[in-house]
């Protein structure tokens, strides 16, 4: 409905800029350049879901030769969040996320995902556990 309702804003504005238009006045082309440019706006708001709350992509952390691409990645949540990061690695190892104590496997070339609830608040490492590598810090914010 939400959706139904901009786009029959951006006509009517539209609408309200033809009749400006047809008016006339000393501010003619002002006026109907506001009116066109909001009426644009709306529907492109309306075209875009604007105003839904999307939901964010999932953060991916590559690790070329056993280190993060791009450095340490830098995970933040609020509590209550749904915690949710992806690994890929091109080297086998163990995958642990401090605090939470959560471990998971990783082949070599393979691809590991976690999804978890933010309940522990703080900041903690999530490691390559044989190497010790770490490829990420988790903040939890309160």
């Amino acid at each position: 409905m939400k959706h139904q309702a901009k786009i029959a804003a951006a006509l009517l504005a539209l609408v309200a800029s033809l009749a400006l238009t047809a008016c006339g006045g000393d501010d003619e082309e002002t006026t109907t350049t506001e009116a066109a440019s909001t009426a644009e706006t709306a529907t492109k708001e309306a075209r875009s879901g604007y105003g839904k709350k999307q939901a964010p992509a999932t953060p991916t952390i590559v690790l070329r030769d056993g280190e993060p691409v791009g450095g340490v990645e830098e995970l933040e949540y609020s509590a209550g969040d749904e915690v949710d990061f992806t690994v890929h690695s091109d080297v086998a190892d163990e995958i642990h996320v401090h605090g939470y104590d959560l471990n998971k496997d990783v082949e070599a070339g393979g691809e590991v995902s976690f999804s978890f609830p933010a309940e522990i608040e703080g900041i903690f490492e999530v490691e390559l556990e044989q190497s010790g590598t770490e490829i990420a810090e988790l903040r939890v914010n309160p």
